[in-house]
């Protein structure tokens, strides 16, 4: 059986490209881009899809996979998948500012942990807001949604087709900082509890200056943080899907859905 060229072509364009687009997201995306995850699993798992889809994505037109438009196609959907991918990133790392913010705020923050995900370290309550989130975004079915959405991408944003307009990079830009409001959202009602609590010692302070206030405060402030942390941790998920939602409408918009 034989096999012209063009056809050879073909088949390696439309199994390329929209590969390249997939494995980019799967590189950043909450979860799967996680450092813990090996690289192997990431390009297996970025191949299988690949092969999954191939089937109903537009074919790529005008294949010259010698040709300078090819290298300049092949860095497109690294951006495309990048940026998908960033949005999911971020909506994550927004409980982890969260978590680093209450742990300023409650002094818990010299108890700190290397995060599996980034590879830095940060404080345990900001480990632990990602610990929930990521398992509220498997159960979400968060990493289905990512996939079709990188699928419904190749229709509204073609491998063939132009580059992004400015206002797509805006978009992420954007994104970026609406992360600090939201994560100020979340630890809003902890972060003012502790602040009546610090006001409280320095008026005890201020009645009683005799009293040592390192020695007290300290641990009453981390015993007072954490029972808040404990009495205001069914807003989690509210805050969880409101902030998903709003991570769904920032990616169909940067998309074009």
């Amino acid at each position: 059986m034989e096999f012209p060229l063009q056809v050879l072509m073909q088949g390696i364009a439309d199994f390329l490209l929209p590969l390249t687009r997939i494995a980019a997201m799967f590189g950043l995306m909450a979860g799967i881009g996680a450092k813990t995850v090996p690289i192997r699993i990431k390009m297996g798992l970025a191949v299988m899809f690949t092969l999954i889809i191939m089937p109903v994505i537009p074919p790529v037109k005008d294949v010259n996979l010698m040709s300078f438009n090819t290298v300049i196609q092949v860095m497109q959907q690294l951006i495309i998948g990048m940026a998908m991918g960033f949005i999911s990133l971020m909506f994550i790392n927004t409980f982890i500012q969260a978590g680093q913010i209450l742990a300023t705020q409650t002094g818990l923050a010299f108890a700190s942990m290397v995060d599996p995900s980034s590879g830095v370290s940060v404080p345990s309550i900001g480990q632990f807001y990602l610990i929930l989130a990521t398992l509220l975004f498997w159960v979400a079915d968060g990493h289905l949604i990512m996939f079709q959405m990188v699928v419904f991408s190749f229709t509204s944003l073609p491998i063939d087709g132009g580059w992004w307009d400015v206002s797509h990079y805006w978009t992420i830009a954007e994104f970026g900082l609406w992360i600090f409001s939201a994560s100020l959202a979340i630890v809003l009602a902890p972060v003012t509890a502790m602040l009546l609590v610090n006001l409280a010692f320095g008026v005890m302070t201020r009645a009683a200056p005799q009293l040592n206030i390192f020695s007290i405060g300290f641990p009453v402030t981390m015993i007072a943080g954490l029972l808040i942390m404990w009495l205001t941790m069914d807003t989690f998920a509210y805050h969880f899907n409101l902030l998903w939602q709003h991570g769904i409408e920032y990616t169909c918009q940067l998309i074009g859905c």
